[in-house]
């Protein structure tokens, strides 16, 4: 249907009808392209939707956009609610349900919504490389004896963390480093401050500062700093802003609490509760040690009132019993058994006299020829043996040292019955005994000479 202008209507006087007025209506907001900023409230991005539907509002109205997916797309910003956004477009009507929405040209973030896409953006580079997972946080020290802090020297923060270590944990040594938080060079020095208190023995390091804008918060979203926080050999603890105050910094640290002194609390373990920790180890150890000296002094008192241990012999009671017992059958069994012996042994003797008075005595003539044979011829087969005898006496009387000591030689030895065969074998006032034929003389000797050799060897060869 054609549009019909406002003018000839009122001309006329004819009434429009709802998609005349309709139309009308569209062409005039059409015909006005506006720029625009405001802060996205909702937003709805399905899948298979031509155009993404969103709305925008201020502190005193709100406005429906939408926006073709080919140029949302071309955009390249991911619409999300709370974002600072600028739109360039024109005000539309879908006249089948009489909505009006603003068509949106060019979408950008800015302000505030610019410097979140940029940190977005950010987190997302360094999740991709691995900064945040879980798996290279580093466990906190359980009782840290050197705290780091990085931190503002003037601002509240440093004050309520000093305040919360000295109460839970005094026994820690505080390093501190007062830094800039805030402006373009803050990020440099929070680095610097982080290198200065590690290299001065810091167990763990907080990095905090209170609250803020977003924009104040910067600093903490610094790409450098935050591969600084992941580089570092010691944990570290953030406590940037207040609760919702998210930054880089704290994505990639090892902890992040929602405030300093959350930091300040994460870090040091309570005096009080460790004492109480202690205590009731305390009472525990003193239990179980308690309990142990019991059970060993009843086991104690167990074996001492075994028979064994308070009275030696009864130990071996049964085995003296049992060898009294063998003693007496043995006692009784031995005069027995000699008796039967003796028994058995004088019917042997009979049994071999009898027998032996019935070899004496010859049984018949042939025996009594035997023997009176035996008797003849006895003495000659006993001769050559007796000859051989007397020629074996007869050289050994020879060889008899009696018979040599008889033609004059002597036998000496000494103290020990060892025959003397040499000088060297007896000392000075030393007790030599020499036998003769008929005797010994017991000698002491005064002084030895000992014989020319060749004499000796010629005597020997004579």
């Amino acid at each position: 249907m054609d549009r019909v202008p406002a003018a000839e209507q009122e001309g006329s006087g004819k009434p429009l009808s709802v998609t005349e007025a309709m139309n009308v209506a569209k062409g005039a907001l059409e015909s006005c392209t506006l720029t625009l900023v405001g802060e996205v409230s909702e937003v709805s991005n399905k899948p298979g939707y031509k155009a993404v539907y969103f709305t925008v509002k201020d502190e005193g109205a709100s406005l429906p956009a939408m926006m073709w997916m080919n140029r949302f797309h071309a955009s390249g910003v991911d619409l999300r609610v709370g974002m600072l956004v600028k739109l360039t477009g024109r005000f539309t009507l879908y006249a089948p349900k009489g909505r009006m929405n603003f068509d949106v040209f060019s979408l950008s973030l800015t302000g505030e919504g610019d410097l979140r896409q940029k940190v977005a953006d950010l987190a997302r580079k360094l999740r991709g490389e691995g900064l945040m997972e879980a798996s290279r946080k580093r466990p906190l020290p359980l009782y840290p004896q050197a705290i780091g802090l990085v931190t503002s020297p003037r601002g509240a923060a440093v004050h309520d963390v000093l305040r919360t270590l000295r109460r839970r944990f005094p026994a820690a040594r505080i390093l501190l480093a007062g830094v800039p938080v805030e402006g373009a060079q803050a990020p440099a020095h929070l680095i610097e401050g982080l290198g200065a208190t590690v290299a001065a023995g810091a167990e763990v390091v907080l990095l905090v500062r209170g609250g803020g804008s977003f924009e104040d918060l910067m600093p903490f979203n610094d790409e450098s700093l935050a591969r600084t926080i992941a580089s570092l050999p010691v944990p570290v603890v953030t406590g940037v802003g207040h609760e919702p105050d998210n930054s880089i910094a704290d994505m990639v640290a090892d902890v992040r609490a929602s405030t300093p002194t959350a930091a300040a609390e994460t870090v040091a373990p309570d005096a009080l509760d460790l004492a109480t920790s202690l205590s009731a180890s305390h009472a525990n150890v003193t239990r179980l040690l308690l309990g142990r000296i019991d059970r060993s002094k009843a086991a104690l008192e167990s074996l001492a009132s075994r028979p064994s241990l308070a009275d030696g012999t009864s130990l071996f009671s049964t085995d003296a019993q049992s060898l009294d017992i063998a003693g007496e059958r043995l006692q009784r069994a031995i005069p027995a058994s000699l008796m039967k012996d003796r028994a058995a042994l004088s019917t042997l003797a009979a049994q071999i006299r009898t027998a032996g008075q019935s070899l004496a005595q010859p049984e018949s003539a042939g025996m009594e020829a035997l023997s009176k044979r035996l008797q003849v011829i006895g003495p000659n087969l006993t001769v050559r043996f007796c000859n051989d005898m007397a020629s074996s006496a007869a050289r050994l009387e020879d060889l008899s040292p009696l018979s040599v000591l008889g033609r004059g030689f002597a036998l000496v030895k000494d103290s020990s019955e060892r025959l003397v065969k040499s000088v060297d074998a007896v000392e000075k006032c030393g007790q030599i005994k020499v036998t003769v034929s008929d005797g010994a003389i017991d000698c002491t000797v005064l002084d030895t000479t000992r014989a020319d050799r060749e004499l000796i060897s010629w005597k020997e060869d004579q």
